[in-house]
C-alpha cells in the first residue's frame, strides 16, 4: 500500500495534502501535480513523498519550473513497485517507450522477426541466477539513488537522510516544521 503526499511551501510555513497517484504515469506528470499544488505561485517549492509500507520512501523535489529532483531510499526494493519504478527508471535513464518497442519486435513464439537460429537464441538466453533474481534487476543498484542533499538547504543533511529508514517520511517531516500538517493528511 502506498501513501503519497504533497508538501507546498509557503509564506506561512508548510501546507500539506494527500494526493491520488492514479493518473500519474511519468515523473512530469508527478512534477506537473507538484506544481499545481503550489499555493502562491509556480516559484514555491513542492515536495512530494511517496512510501511503501516502510519498504522504501521517495522524495520528489519541484522548485518552480526546473527540473524535478528525485532521491529513492532503496531502488532495487522500489524499482518493483510501480511508483517506485517510475522514479528509479528516470533516474537510471530507462526509457519505457523502448522497452515497449522491444516487445512490439517479438512474434508470437516470442523471439525477434527474422531470427530463425534458434542455437544461437538458446545462447542469448541469460541464465537466472542461483537466488532466483530477474537478470534484469542487476541494473538497479541496492540501496539509495538520486540526489541525496535534495533536502540539504531545508534542514535534512545528506547524511540524515541517508540513515533514515521506517517511518522517513515523519523524520523528514518533522525536520522541516511541517510534521503536524503531515500527520494530518496521514
Amino acid at each position: 500500500m502506498y501513501f503519497a503526499a504533497l508538501l507546498a511551501r509557503t509564506e506561512d510555513g508548510w501546507e500539506a495534502s494527500d494526493t491520488e497517484l492514479d493518473d500519474v504515469e511519468t515523473l512530469s506528470d508527478l512534477a506537473d501535480l507538484a506544481r499545481e499544488a503550489a499555493a502562491d505561485g509556480a516559484d514555491d517549492t513542492v515536495l512530494v513523498f511517496i512510501e511503501q509500507e516502510d519498504a522504501w520512501f521517495g522524495v520528489v523535489r519541484v522548485d518552480g519550473e526546473e527540473d524535478p529532483r528525485v532521491f529513492v531510499s532503496n531502488a532495487a526494493v522500489a524499482a518493483r513497485s510501480s511508483y517506485g519504478a517510475m522514479l528509479t527508471d528516470e533516474l537510471l535513464g530507462h526509457d519505457q517507450d523502448d522497452e515497449e518497442d522491444e516487445l512490439d519486435t517479438l512474434d508470437l513464439d516470442g523471439t525477434e522477426d527474422g531470427y530463425e537460429d534458434e542455437a544461437a537464441d538458446a545462447a542469448d538466453v541469460a541464465e537466472v541466477p542461483d537466488g532466483g533474481d530477474d537478470p534484469s534487476d542487476s541494473a538497479v543498484p541496492t540501496g539509495p539513488l538520486g540526489e541525496s542533499a535534495i533536502l540539504a538547504d531545508l534542514g535534512v543533511s545528506e547524511r540524515r537522510l541517508l540513515a533514515l529508514d521506517g517511518d522517513a517520511l515523519v523524520t523528514i517531516a518533522d525536520a522541516l516544521g511541517a510534521a503536524e500538517v503531515l500527520e494530518a493528511v496521514r
